[in-house]
């Protein structure tokens, strides 16, 4: 997903909206508008009308997602598990969870939710359509495909393709019968990616035999199985942190610099010759914050001699703070939660030093690597 900006709140929940929805948006109601519905149609409809229908089509279709991702929301919330936002982008919606479930069956009732949504709505759709059938054309066609988009979407993602709803669903069972939720995500994903790889295959076939939109398999398909790798990669990293605290990664390396620094001196001095990204300014034996190169770049060039790093250093009390008992793997997590790219770490109230993304991320890399 690229930039999204918020529409609106759902139950509490941001809603938001990627540009690349307008993409999909024109996609699927020129698809209806000019070949759906005019071959659908016993007879011919006015000209106008076979948009109409295509935009309302294509907006209740993108509620009808929205509904969807409500569904898993409600069930994550109910579980404790914060929802950060709900997305509609290029390949549909998707809800931002904070965090994975602690429990199997949590997981299945989160995952199932958004299919039997789904299916719940094409059951409703169907019947309006029936019931709209000889009464009003246009809406019992509208009806009627939405009826089927959504028992189709209901299917689709009941798909045993990790990191999809089914693929959730399957992890959550074998979770259930492994107690192991590493080697079930392992097991999920690698089905995943063999059920992803036959849906690029159907795409590429349907290619060519001139159905072009098996493009769009073949891009849902790569996209997810992306997903999925990156996906278990993180749950790897956070498993293998397990039994380590924040004191045990905070990064040691980080060099200082006093806060009546000028930019100038520092940047002649060490910045420019340094692969280091985050400075530590210290008042004494005191951290008071951090600098990086972003706030470097807001400073015009004449001004770095004027300019002391304390005047645009990012003061401690700005950044969130872990606990040095606090466990790495909940450190990682909030890094997932936060923008930022260092926490502040706290042992009796006294700062003792920080962690970085970066420097988290590299320490469960090498674990990874030492654990195999």
């Amino acid at each position: 997903m690229g930039k999204s900006f918020r529409i609106g709140k759902i139950f509490g929940i941001p809603l938001m909206l990627d540009f690349s929805w307008f993409l999909l948006f024109i996609l699927i109601t020129v698809t209806l508008s000019m070949d759906v519905f005019p071959q659908a149609a016993e007879n011919p409809w006015p000209q106008a009308y076979y948009w109409i229908v295509g935009i309302t089509t294509s907006l209740v279709f993108f509620a009808s997602l929205i509904a969807h991702e409500v569904a898993h929301s409600i069930v994550s919330k109910k579980a404790g598990i914060p929802v950060k936002s709900i997305t509609l982008f290029l390949l549909g919606g998707v809800a931002q969870i904070s965090r994975e479930a602690s429990k199997p069956r949590t997981e299945l009732a989160m995952a199932i939710a958004g299919p039997l949504c789904s299916a719940a709505l094409g059951g409703i759709f169907y019947g309006l359509s029936y019931l709209f059938d000889g009464i009003n054309v246009y809406l019992s066609t509208l009806c009627a495909y939405l009826s089927y988009i959504n028992l189709a979407l209901a299917v689709f993602n009941m798909l045993p393709g990790f990191p999809m709803d089914g693929g959730r669903v399957l992890r959550s069972i074998v979770w259930m019968v492994k107690k192991d939720f590493l080697q079930a995500t392992r097991i999920a994903t690698t089905l995943g990616v063999f059920v992803l790889g036959c849906l690029i295959a159907f795409g590429i076939y349907t290619v060519m035999v001139g159905d072009f939109g098996g493009l769009m398999l073949i891009f849902i398909g790569f996209y997810l199985i992306s997903a999925a790798r990156l996906n278990y990669q993180q749950l790897s990293m956070r498993e293998h942190l397990k039994g380590y605290t924040a004191q045990d990664v905070i990064n040691r390396n980080l060099p200082t610099i006093p806060r009546n620094l000028n930019l100038l001196d520092l940047i002649e001095g060490s910045l420019i010759n340094s692969s280091h990204r985050i400075y530590l300014v210290t008042d004494g034996d005191n951290i008071i914050g951090i600098l990086t190169p972003w706030q470097i770049r807001k400073v015009p060039q004449g001004q770095w001699s004027l300019t002391t790093v304390a005047h645009i250093m990012i003061p401690v009390e700005q950044l969130k703070s872990v606990g040095s008992s606090d466990e790495a793997s909940t450190v990682f997590e909030k890094f997932d939660q936060l923008q930022d790219d260092a926490v502040v770490v706290l042992q009796n109230s006294k700062i003792i030093g920080i962690i970085t993304r970066q420097s988290l991320f590299d320490f469960a890399q090498r674990l990874r690597i030492l654990k195999g």
